[in-house]
């Protein structure tokens, strides 16, 4: 039933594309049966989504992505519904031409621009939920020939890099410990949990001053910080592993006074430790450091990209 639901929809979203299309006199029928098909494949990315400052990062990589793959289309799709209303609410409010598209839409539009490849890149940080419904969708989704690529810890030569990067960031074990952030899962049965215990071990085998912690799920909150504020450094660093450090990051982990539940920074800080986040410039100005931002990560999803490209030019 769960499958038919999802094909009915990608259904009507196609449907939904097509006739926007004639009433706007873009597509007629004869058009559509005469369309010019487009060479090139389509790349789209595909994030969770952000309603905060934190947008920047989609742009710093969109930037990276046009920069070593020149002259083909860029889409954006984004599978947080919630974030996609709000901010389609903002944007009409504010009167500006833009809106934030579900994967389907999204999928839909390039098939009736005459699209019929696709490079699908889900920028999502753990194999999980998001991630596999990503892969559904594309799977199902008729007409079009879609490369789905890996997303950033889907190997653990993938997860063996991303430390790697973030090391620098590392404070030395005399001067306080190191938080990783990542989101988590409040669901046991999702198979990123696996990931989410690796990467907890891989980091308690390489350094003695680092632990991940995640916002849902495990490792838990509450373990890791009672963990933090005993080691005998002064410092706590929170380190963001999500590729946007926007509002779990803003509020629930470097926030103050802002709701019954403490932040973790307020937690550590009524220890007595010393608080702070990664930061980093952006333009000027500055913001917390997701994964987004660490050119590393940027050249992860690129490879992802060229080598989707690859695959689609052999079938």
């Amino acid at each position: 039933m769960k499958n038919l639901w999802l094909i009915l929809g990608m259904g009507v979203c196609f449907l939904m594309s097509m006739v926007s299309s004639i009433r706007a006199g873009a597509i007629s029928y004869t058009q559509i049966r005469h369309q010019k098909l487009r060479e090139k494949p389509a790349i789209v990315l595909c994030a969770f989504g952000t309603s905060t400052k934190a947008q920047v990062t989609f742009d710093l990589l969109e930037k990276r992505v046009r920069r070593e793959l020149p002259g083909y289309e860029i889409r954006w799709a984004f599978t947080s519904e919630v974030i996609r209303e709000k901010m389609n609410r903002i944007y009409a409010k504010r009167g500006l031409d833009r809106r934030l598209h579900s994967l389907q839409e999204v999928l839909a539009a390039l098939h009736a621009e005459g699209y019929r490849r696709v490079v699908v890149q889900p920028l999502h940080i753990f194999p999980g939920l998001e991630y596999e419904n990503v892969v559904e969708i594309c799977d199902r989704f008729p007409d079009l020939r879609i490369v789905v690529g890996e997303p950033l810890l889907f190997r653990w030569e993938y997860v063996r890099e991303v430390l790697e990067a973030l090391s620098r960031e590392f404070l030395p074990p005399g001067e306080g410990v190191n938080i990783l952030v990542a989101h988590g899962t409040d669901v046991t049965i999702n198979g990123a949990n696996i990931t989410y215990l690796g990467l907890d071990w891989l980091v308690r085998h390489h350094w003695s001053n680092v632990l991940v912690g995640t916002v849902e799920g495990v490792p838990d909150a509450e373990s890791v910080l009672r963990e933090a504020v005993k080691y005998p450094g002064k410092r706590v660093r929170f380190i963001p592993f999500m590729f946007v450090a926007g509002d779990h990051i803003m509020h629930d982990i470097m926030g103050r006074g802002e709701g019954e539940e403490k932040s973790w920074r307020e937690v550590v800080e009524e220890a007595g430790k010393v608080a702070e986040c990664v930061t980093t410039r952006v333009n000027g100005k500055t913001y917390y450091k997701g994964l987004g931002m660490y050119p590393e990560v940027q050249e992860f999803f690129v490879r992802q990209i060229k080598r989707s490209l690859e695959i689609l030019e052999k079938y």
